[in-house]
C-alpha cells in the first residue's frame, strides 16, 4: 500500500509543477493575446477605447496588471472552475469548446492507431523474437524502415497512390461535409472511410518501433535461467513463450506503450495537417500561429493530464504485474 501512495503523491506534486509551468510558459512568450484581438476588431472597422481594452483583458483570463501571485492564484480558481479562457483564433468561443469538439476526433483516430502499431508490433515481436534468424527476421528491416521515414513523407506517399492514383479513399478532410455529425451509420462510415489513410500512416510509421523493442527483449529474455529451467522441465513451448518469456519481455513495451497513448491527445500534427483532419494537433498549430495563449495552455494541460495519467496507471499495473517492483520501492 505505501508503494502505491508514493507514487499518487509523487504524480500530484508533478501535476502541481505541470500546472505551475503551464501557467508561466505563456506569460514569457512575446506579444499580447489582448492585442491581437483589438487588432482584428480595428480590421473590421469596430473602435478601440481603453474600456474595450480592459473588457477584453477580463474576458480572456483576467486583469494583467494585477501581480503575479495573484494572476497564479486567480489561474488556479479557473482551472478548478473547468474555465480556460476565450480562443482568440475562435473567438467568442471558449477554449473548452474548442478542445471538446477537436479531441475526439484525435483519441479516436491517434488512439485507436497507437493501440493497433502497438498490438500487432509486439504480437508480431514475439514471435520473431522467439525463433531469431529464422525468415521471419526479414520483416525487422522492412518495418524499421517504414518507422525511420517522416510523417509527412510517409502521407503524401500513400495520398498520392491510395487516394489520387487508385481513388480508393478521400485525400483531405474528416468526413464528408454534406453530412450533419452524429452517431448514425452513415455519419460514422464517412468518418471511418476519411480517416482510414491518416490511420494507416500513423500504424506503419509505428509498427517497426514496437515489432523491434520486443523483438530485442524476447531474445534477451529466452537466455533467462528461469526460461531454460522451464524448457528444462518440459513445459510446452507455447506455455514458455506465454507464461514466461513473452510475459517478461512485454514490461518495457508497456511502460512506452503508456507514454504513446499519454501523447494521444497531442495527436499527430503534421499528419493532421496533411490530412486536413480536424484533430486537436491542427488546433494546436492554429494557435501557435495566431498567439493564441488561452487555447495553447489549454491544449497543454490536457497534454499533461493525459501523459501524467497515462504513467500513473503503468506504474500501478508495473507494481501488481512484477512485484519486485514494489519491494525496490
Amino acid at each position: 500500500m505505501s508503494y502505491f501512495l508514493r507514487k499518487l503523491g509523487f504524480y500530484a506534486v508533478a501535476l502541481w509543477a505541470a500546472l505551475t509551468l503551464n501557467f508561466a510558459i505563456p506569460r514569457l512568450l512575446p506579444g499580447d493575446p489582448v492585442d491581437i484581438l483589438l487588432a482584428k476588431l480595428q480590421q473590421r472597422g469596430g473602435t478601440v477605447s481603453p474600456e474595450t481594452r480592459e473588457a477584453y483583458s477580463l474576458l480572456l483570463g483576467g486583469d494583467t496588471t494585477e501581480p503575479l501571485w495573484m494572476q497564479y492564484v486567480d489561474y488556479l480558481k479557473n482551472l478548478f472552475r473547468g474555465d480556460l479562457g476565450v480562443s482568440v483564433s475562435y473567438y467568442p468561443a471558449e477554449v473548452s469548446d474548442v478542445i471538446s469538439q477537436s479531441l475526439p476526433w484525435t483519441v479516436v483516430l491517434v488512439g485507436l492507431s497507437t493501440i493497433l502499431a502497438a498490438v500487432l508490433g509486439v504480437t508480431l515481436g514475439a514471435f520473431v523474437g522467439w525463433k531469431p534468424g529464422t525468415w521471419l527476421d526479414s520483416l525487422v528491416p522492412a518495418t524499421t524502415l517504414l518507422a525511420a521515414v517522416p510523417y509527412f513523407w510517409l502521407a503524401l506517399i500513400l495520398t498520392y497512390l491510395l487516394a489520387r492514383v487508385l481513388g480508393w479513399f478521400p485525400m483531405q478532410g474528416g468526413y464528408d461535409v454534406t453530412l450533419s455529425p452524429g452517431w448514425n451509420a452513415e455519419f460514422i462510415g464517412s468518418a471511418i472511410h476519411y480517416g482510414f489513410l491518416p490511420a494507416l500512416t500513423i500504424v506503419l510509421a509505428s509498427l517497426g518501433g514496437w515489432l523491434l523493442g520486443m523483438r530485442n527483449m524476447m531474445v534477451s529474455t529466452l537466455s533467462e535461467d528461469y526460461v531454460l529451467t522451464a524448457e528444462a522441465k518440459g513445459l510446452s513451448p507455447r506455455k514458455i513463450l506465454r507464461s514466461y518469456a513473452s510475459r517478461n519481455a512485454v514490461l518495457p513495451s508497456v511502460a512506452g506503450f503508456a507514454i504513446s497513448l499519454g501523447f494521444v491527445v497531442s495527436g499527430s500534427v503534421i499528419t493532421e495537417q496533411v490530412f486536413s483532419y480536424p484533430g486537436i494537433g491542427s488546433r494546436l498549430l492554429g494557435a501557435v500561429q495566431n498567439n493564441d495563449y488561452a487555447l495553447m495552455q489549454g491544449v497543454f494541460l490536457f497534454i499533461t493530464l493525459a501523459v501524467l495519467g497515462a504513467n500513473l496507471v503503468v506504474d500501478m499495473l508495473y507494481g501488481v504485474i512484477d512485484p519486485r517492483t514494489r519491494a525496490r520501492s
